[in-house]
């Protein structure tokens, strides 16, 4: 009985922690809530679930220790339990403050961001410095004084537990970890629980308010180590790969025969040319739609942007692949949707012949480079970009003395410079080029010269306003530089954003915050609006067309200059998928069944279900996670 007593009460100041938390977020995210579809307040019942899987895992070391080791070992599990709860306490602590502004940012519990960020310590902390100073001083005001409180007031309560005699505890062990194991699990069906068991509404808030932090990161840290694995697709359901590649195909319009590559086909170009074109592609971090006059956003953010609209192709209905910038550069670089699990960039198959602009270009005498102002170790970006055929890596140890550099790197008013040097030497040699250039400015803590542009009125300097402001000063830099020089004429450049500033709202998939900017400009580019849903595939696709040559590639899009375009788009939204045909969406979840919805003036309205919709989105998920196991995207 003491050993039950005394895990009840460790158990029970774990539950207290999470709890206070979950009120918390409930009590800041209240007005969120009262758009849900279902009692909101279940969200402590269903909490409770949550909470007890994460108390019951950290509860099996100290049961182990309490009933198997020998009353002579005492001393040592006692001191050993001390400070294992000491620092458990102390972490769950840190994790349930840290899931505020975790949330506030990504609009979701921490998940395997809040891991895979850790490996790049110099730029988060500086960020972490830079904008929480608020959050990190009360997260080190309440650990100091849990630690002080708990120390001070500690008692040594394993004495009466080893008093017992050891046959009994031995004994207590298979009741008691038959209790654990049952917390731990949460279910006696087939399969244990997991976060989908937190979901029980159709709003996201109340999911997510739900789920328990410790759980919530260990759960993607365990899947995302599965990527590439059939395990991982089979969470949304069951496709043989011929019915998948069949439907992604059908969807995609596209007719190909190749076994080695399945989507590659040949796509004649639309404008001919005996002297194809140069292409730079700015990719631009975090820019959505909503800062951008020219495709419907707020009105004095991006003046060169909006006034650039005016002269090339803007897409005006444009989304990308996902949240993060990895999901974006595999748009517009390798041309494909998002991949289950860690995106291409990081995962160890598409190191090396995966199909790239770089690759396909290469045999037409192209030179190729990634032009970024960071370190390109981020994100494995120098490892992908190098291994995939890419001539040359320009980052930001290779920026000579720059006069500002901020958290991420060097400014983009520094990088755009640079870009334009490079472009006017292989275009002095004779040399054609592509190039990606990644822009830094419009990322948290938000580091800019701030003389470069006016700051907008009322608004912090530090501010993601402000920010994408001189985002849009180094954009327009770069196209008045190139204008100066004899490589404009015989260039085609992509401005385009790697995904929206921050996607949240109340949708189980914000579609609208997946909208983003894009625009084609070029000397020989006749202006023109496209209002049709694009992807960031097909801005890809469309680019290729006008450098005016007959390409074969497997990208998962098509040019706006072709009768084989479709108005199709899937959007990644951490585990979940939104595949989007028109204005209808099927939404597929883990260990749920898929939802279809009608989207109308931004918003998701859950209709009946479109079984043909649905099983084509999960026909992309399995071809998609198909061609990355087998190599066959190249």
């Amino acid at each position: 009985m003491e050993i039950f007593i005394y895990l009840c009460k460790q158990y029970l100041i774990m539950i207290t922690i999470f709890l206070l938390g979950r009120m918390g977020l409930f009590i800041l995210y209240f007005d969120k809530l009262q758009t849900s579809d279902a009692n909101y307040w279940l969200t402590f019942l269903y909490g409770l679930r949550m909470d007890t899987i994460s108390a019951s895992a950290l509860l099996v070391i100290p049961l182990l220790l309490l009933t198997l080791m020998p009353k002579t070992l005492q001393p040592l599990v006692s001191g050993f339990l001390k400070y294992y709860f000491l620092i458990i306490f102390s972490i769950l602590i840190y994790i349930e403050i840290a899931t505020f502004p975790f949330i506030a940012q990504y609009d979701v519990r921490p998940n395997y961001l809040f891991v895979e960020y850790l490996e790049y310590p110099k730029e988060v902390f500086s960020m972490i410095f830079a904008e929480y100073k608020r959050e990190l001083f009360i997260a080190l005001v309440l650990i100091t004084s849990f630690i002080f409180f708990y120390l001070k007031r500690y008692h040594d309560r394993t004495k009466p537990i080893f008093n017992t005699p050891y046959l009994k505890r031995i004994a207590l062990f298979l009741p008691l970890g038959i209790l654990l194991f049952l917390g731990i699990r949460s279910s006696l069906g087939h399969r244990p629980a997991n976060t989908s068991d937190a979901i029980f509404s159709s709003n996201r808030m109340v999911n997510e308010i739900t789920k328990n932090s410790p759980h919530s990161i260990l759960f993607a840290a365990y899947t995302n180590a599965k990527s590439g694995g059939n395990k991982l697709v089979k969470r949304y359901g069951k496709m043989k790969v011929d019915e998948a590649l069949s439907r992604v195909k059908k969807r995609l319009n596209i007719q190909s025969t190749s076994a080695e590559s399945p989507l590659k086909r040949v796509e004649k170009t639309h404008f001919k040319s005996v002297k194809p074109k140069n292409l730079v592609i700015f990719l631009q971090e975090s820019l959505g739609y909503q800062f951008v006059e020219a495709v419907g956003g707020e009105k004095g953010i991006t003046p060169h942007l909006n006034q650039l609209a005016k002269e090339g192709i803007l897409f005006k209905d444009a989304y990308s692949n996902g949240t993060r910038s990895i999901r974006g550069i595999a748009g517009m670089v390798a041309g494909n949707f998002s991949i289950p699990g860690k995106g291409v960039l990081k995962r160890n198959k598409s190191q090396k012949d995966y199909f790239t602009i770089a690759k396909l270009l290469k045999p037409f005498g192209y030179y190729t480079s990634f032009i970024y102002g960071g370190e390109s170790r981020f994100d494995n970006m120098k490892g992908w970009f190098s291994g995939n055929e890419f001539d040359e890596i320009i980052d930001q140890s290779k920026f000579e003395n720059p006069s500002y550099i901020g958290t991420w790197g060097v400014c983009d008013g520094e990088v755009v410079t640079r870009a334009n040097e490079e472009f006017k030497k292989h275009y002095a040699k004779g040399e054609k080029f592509a190039s990606v250039i990644f822009s830094t400015s419009n990322h948290s803590p938000f580091d800019y010269p701030e003389d470069k542009i006016r700051l907008l009125n009322g608004l912090p300097k530090k501010g993601v306003k402000n920010a994408i402001k001189y985002a849009d000063f180094a954009i327009g830099k770069l196209i008045e530089l190139a204008k100066k020089e004899a490589y404009y004429k015989d260039t085609i450049f992509v401005i385009v954003a790697d995904h929206n500033v921050r996607v949240y709202g109340d949708d189980v998939v914000p579609v609208n915050m997946f909208q983003i900017p894009a625009l084609i400009l070029g000397s020989d580019v006749q202006a023109k609006v496209y209002k049709q849903l694009v992807t960031q595939p097909d801005i890809l696709a469309t680019a290729l067309d006008l450098i005016g040559l007959d390409l074969a590639y497997p990208i998962m899009g098509h040019s706006i200059f072709s009768d084989k375009k479709q108005n199709i788009t899937l959007m990644q939204f951490n585990d979940y998928y939104a595949f989007r045909s028109n204005n209808k969406v099927a939404v597929l979840r883990p260990n749920k069944k898929p939802i279809t919805f009608n989207y109308h003036d931004k918003h998701l309205e859950e209709i009946e279900h479109d079984e043909k919709l649905e099983k084509d989105a999960l026909a992309f998920i399995v071809l998609l996670n198909h061609l990355y196991n087998e190599k066959l995207y190249k």
